[in-house]
């Protein structure tokens, strides 16, 4: 799934293009669909896929560690 964003996660690094680490669920929508994924730091993460490719739209904070 290409990025049109060409970021990277803030938080570790990883690229927004890449395959996600995770995905928590899918969501069809009228003009493509709705990912959250957890990067590799733990970040979840909106993503928006649609006819321009896939963009992350909102991100948050991981999670600290051993919660």
């Amino acid at each position: 799934m290409p990025s049109t964003t060409g970021l990277v996660c803030p938080h570790c690094g990883w690229p927004d293009g890449a395959e996600p680490f995770q995905v928590v669920s899918a969501h069809p929508t009228g003009a493509g669909g709705t990912l959250w994924t957890r990067c590799a730091c733990g970040s979840l993460q909106a993503r928006v896929v649609d006819g321009h490719g896939t963009r992350v739209v909102s991100r948050g904070r991981p999670t600290p560690a051993g919660r």
